[in-house]
Parts: structure tokens; sequence; C-alpha cells
């Protein structure tokens, strides 16, 4: 008999070891069987003719994506939103089923809008529910990190796909630990707010102006290529992509200044801010990313997630050929590294809109270019390195534009498949903040975190459904 080329091992490492130890290589595979009562919609889905194009044609769209930065303004001014309307993380909630974050951020932005004199009186205004709504960011082209509580006099960031002017929006980005996106809402986290409305967002949006009015608009796109080069993963490690933001609107913020009426040491405290904030690009990481996969929405028979969101009570997600349903599961509490004596028992369910990160290919999925991560989040350098090829398993394909270099220059995988997870029982890997479970807390962690395992089997439910329906 001769020796075999090569071997794929789908066991327990005992065989794979041996055969390895024979010098013959050997592939392993995380072989598990499909989860629990998917084997009829899977065999659905698989044989559904519109599949493979279908997801060959979400993926293309993603991937032909550019995001630019063309615009700072109020959300009043770019989203419509009027007095007493808020935006969340996640898919829909009401009031009484919020998490303790969540609240407080509402809590917090009643106040800013001057609808109660103190955020402790907002709790009635919620209940009674008269004057004020909520609505996910997702569905008004937005996308909001932790709580994600947007109000009507927040300034967002505003990036633009070019080749069809499809735009998306994220707020401005608050710093760490006690602010309003953790849940937070002491009078020192609204003078911030305050602040980033009154000094900050203008003085942007004069700089961001004038590069684009050049020719010359900030590409978050190329910044994230360049800073998964550099140690980031673009989620919880942004640090080369805020430098190079600064890098790119510096100039403008100084030559700009004065002619949108600010001093210099309004300038200076805002570079200051920015260059101290090693989080600010995530808020252009976050809509880049929901810009590319909005992309590939709509496209009957796709089994492409093109959202994953959590609320801090439901993780919810959304597929390329199921429109905007919803398919929601309970949070999981995030495994990591605590803050200060903060424990387990203090951490909220996972919460927001920030894994659209992961839905894009980076952030957890690209925990292999940047293996200091795990100084935040926990695990190991090794662990890393498999999240990143175990996130192969459950993807379509790769990003030839984010690339890892530690696995010679790899595209990051991209375009989770809803049939992959239910074959594999691999769930999407993400890395996450911790927020406090009790409103007014503010930030107690990080680590990292799945979606529940559920919320999968009910969306190849869903696309089974309708290719059934189809005949």
């Amino acid at each position: 008999m001769s020796t075999p080329e090569a071997v794929v091992s789908t066991g327990t490492d005992l065989l794979a070891d041996a055969v390895a130890g024979q010098a013959v290589p050997v592939t392993r595979v995380d072989w598990r069987p499909p989860m629990e009562d998917t084997a009829d919609d899977l065999a659905t889905v698989a044989t559904d003719p519109l599949r493979r194009d279908a997801n060959a044609r979400a993926l293309a769209a993603m991937l032909g994506v550019t995001a630019t930065l063309v615009d700072v303004a109020p959300a009043s001014e770019v989203l419509g939103l009027a007095r007493g309307e808020f935006l969340h993380a996640g898919p829909p909630i009401t009031w009484d089923r919020a998490s303790g974050p969540l609240r407080g951020a509402l809590m917090g932005g009643a106040a800013l809008e001057g609808l109660v004199d103190a955020p402790e009186q907002a709790s009635a205004l919620f209940e009674a529910g008269t004057s004020v709504s909520l609505e996910p960011c997702h569905h008004r082209s937005a996308v909001g990190p932790m709580a994600g509580v947007v109000t009507p006099s927040m300034w967002m960031l505003v990036l633009e796909d070019p080749a069809t002017g499809r735009r998306t929006y994220c707020s401005l980005n608050e710093g760490l630990g006690k602010v309003l996106r953790y849940g937070a809402y002491a009078p020192d986290v609204l003078d911030r707010l305050r602040w980033l409305g009154n000094v900050l967002g203008p003085l942007l949006r004069a700089a961001v102006r004038s590069v684009r009015d050049a020719g010359t608009p900030v590409d978050a796109t190329a910044i994230l290529t360049q800073m998964l080069q550099m140690g980031d993963e673009a989620h919880n490690r942004n640090r080369a992509g805020t430098l190079m933001l600064l890098r790119d609107l510096s100039p403008a913020l100084v030559t700009g200044a004065a002619d949108a009426g600010f001093s210099s040491a309004d300038v200076a405290a805002a570079l200051r801010f920015v260059g101290g904030n090693d989080h600010f690009f995530l808020n252009l990481a976050m809509p880049a990313c929901k810009l590319a996969l909005d992309a590939a929405r709509d496209i009957e028979g796709s089994t492409m997630v093109v959202a994953m969101a959590r609320n801090g009570t439901d993780f919810g997600i959304q597929v390329a050929g199921t429109g905007d349903e919803w398919f929601t599961g309970p949070a999981q509490v995030a495994d990591g590294l605590f803050l200060g004596d903060y424990g387990p028992d203090d951490a909220n369910p996972d919460i927001g809109d920030s894994a659209i990160t992961e839905t894009a290919g980076i952030g957890g999925f690209a925990m292999a270019t940047a293996p200091a991560i795990v100084r935040l989040v926990g695990g190991s350098v090794p662990d890393a390195l498999a999240t990143t090829r175990r996130m192969r398993e459950i993807t379509i394909g790769e990003n030839p534009r984010w690339t890892v270099p530690v696995l010679e220059f790899a595209g990051v995988p991209s375009g989770v498949d809803v049939t992959r997870v239910c074959r594999t029982g691999i769930l999407p890997q993400i890395n996450t903040g911790m927020a406090g479970r009790v409103a007014g807390v503010g930030q107690v962690g990080a680590g990292l975190v799945t979606p529940p395992a559920e919320i999968f089997p009910k969306a190849l439910a869903g696309l089974a459904a309708r290719t059934r329906a189809r005949g």
C-alpha cells in the first residue's frame, strides 16, 4: 500500500498526531454533527437552485463597496429624528424588556434632549410611552455601539459608497468607562456629550467637508485595510485606525477651525480627545461594515448573514435572503477580563451593534491580525490564530482587501453562512465590551462571546420555508 500524499482528520487528535508523526501532511477539521432538528431544512436549502449564485452575488456585492467619510451632522438632520424619538442597538425591544445599560442610556438621552430635568425622572416617561418611541439603529441605516442610543441632537458620522450613493451612519465615540453607550448617565457623561455636539461635531464637519470637497475624502475601507496590517482587528482594537484618521483630518481641523468659529484651544482639545481615544475609529468601522453588508440585502436564495446585533436582552441576526426579518434568542454574557473589582455577576448580557464588524469578517474573525487583543479580551495568541482559521469553516469566502499577514496574507473569512453554521455547529466569535447590568454603572470589562445557537436554526427554517414556497 502506498503512503497517502495527505490526510484529512475529522476525529480526535490521536489519529492525526500519529499520521503527522510519519511525515504525512494532515488537515485537521473541527467536525461536529449538524445542529439538532436541522437536517430537513438543511437538505431543502442545499438543493435550492438559487443558493449558490445568490451567495456568490451577496459576497461580491459586499466586497465591492468602498466606504468614504463624507459628512458629520446632527441625527435630526441626517436621520430625520424628531423630539422624543430614540434609536437603540440590536433588534426591536420595548422599555419593559430593556436591560439596565439600555435603560441607563435612554435615561441619559432623555435628559440630554431636555425631555426631563434629571435622568432619574425618565423612567416614568418611557413607561408611559406616549411621547417617546424606540427604534433599532439598523432600521435607519445606522449602527450604534453598546446601548447604541441615538437622540436628535447627537452628531453622526456619515459614510457613503461613491459608486451607489448609499449612506450609513454612526454616532461619535465617547471613549471608554463611564459613558452613555455603557449605560452611564452622570453629569460628566452628559457634559461630554454636549461638548461632542457643540465643539467636536462641528469641528469634524468642517474638516470632513474640506477634504471631501478637495476630492480626497477619508477612505474608511482603505484605513481598515491598513490597520489590519498594523495590529488592529477593528472592533476592540482600533489604535492604528484612529491615528490614521487623525493623520488625514488634522490639517483640515487646524486650517478650518477659524472659519467654523472655533479657537486653537478648541482644536487642541479635539485632537487631544480623539488621539487619546483608541476606540474612536470603531465608529467609522461599524458603518463601513454596515454599508458593505447592506449591499447584499434582499438577494433571494442567499443564506449569508447581513447583520448581527444585540440590545442587551436579545441577540438578533438578519439574512440576505429573508428581508428585514429578525431571528432572535437570548443574549449571552461574555467570558473575559473585568475592570477593578467587577466580576461576572456585574456584567450585563451582550449588547451593541458592533458585531457588524464580525458580520463583515473583522473583529473576532480577524483576531489573528491582532494577537495583542488577547490582553484585553482574554484567551491566548494561539487561540486568536485558531479563531480566524475556525471562522473560515462557516463563511462563504474571503476578503482580498482585508488580509491576515501571519496567515500568509489570506483574506479574512467573510460572509457568515447560516447553512454552514447549522451544519458544523460552529458559532461566530465576537470580541466585545461588557456593560454593567445596573443602569448607570458603565463599562465593567471586555471579553469573547458567541450568539445563542438557536437563532441559526430559526433563520434556516425561514430560508427553507421560502425555498419550499417557490416550489
